[in-house]
């Protein structure tokens, strides 16, 4: 009778320690499962994987959206002028705003060449614009 006893408690007190170790391992899991998610995160929508300026001619701006109503903006960069100011090689840089006192400039400068300051995300949010560019100020060139 003694023997089945105490090969009850050891199989318990084994089995105890499993339960132990496998909760340790599964917080440990858990926690750097999170660490990763959070890095992921960050680096996608809030690293800014580079920022410069860009100069051109600011084509369009508008606010737009239907759930969250953002400002997209789009300038043209031209790499080739011609004779008579026209731009003969050019290309399009559409961007985002997140600041409404620069949306409300960059809306009243539609037409004139401009340069802007920008940052660039990896990922784009719904709710910071629909670019991965954004730009964070304007500066008007005569």
């Amino acid at each position: 009778m003694k023997n089945d006893s105490t090969s009850i408690s050891a199989k318990k007190t084994v089995w105890t320690g499993v339960k132990r170790t496998m909760k340790k391992a599964m917080y440990w899991t858990a926690g750097i499962l999170l660490v990763i998610i959070a890095f992921t995160i960050y680096w996608k929508y809030y690293f800014t994987y580079s920022e410069g300026y860009r100069a051109g001619l600011l084509q369009k701006f508008s606010h737009k959206g239907n759930v969250f109503k953002t400002y997209e903006g789009e300038m043209i960069l031209s790499s080739i002028k011609s004779n008579v100011n026209v731009a003969l090689a050019s290309e399009k840089f559409n961007f985002s705003v997140t600041d409404k006192k620069l949306a409300q400039r960059l809306d009243t400068i539609q037409g004139q060449t401009v340069i802007v300051h920008y940052y660039q995300k990896n990922g784009v949010l719904i709710w910071r614009g629909e670019s991965s560019y954004i730009v964070d100020s304007v500066k008007v060139t005569r």
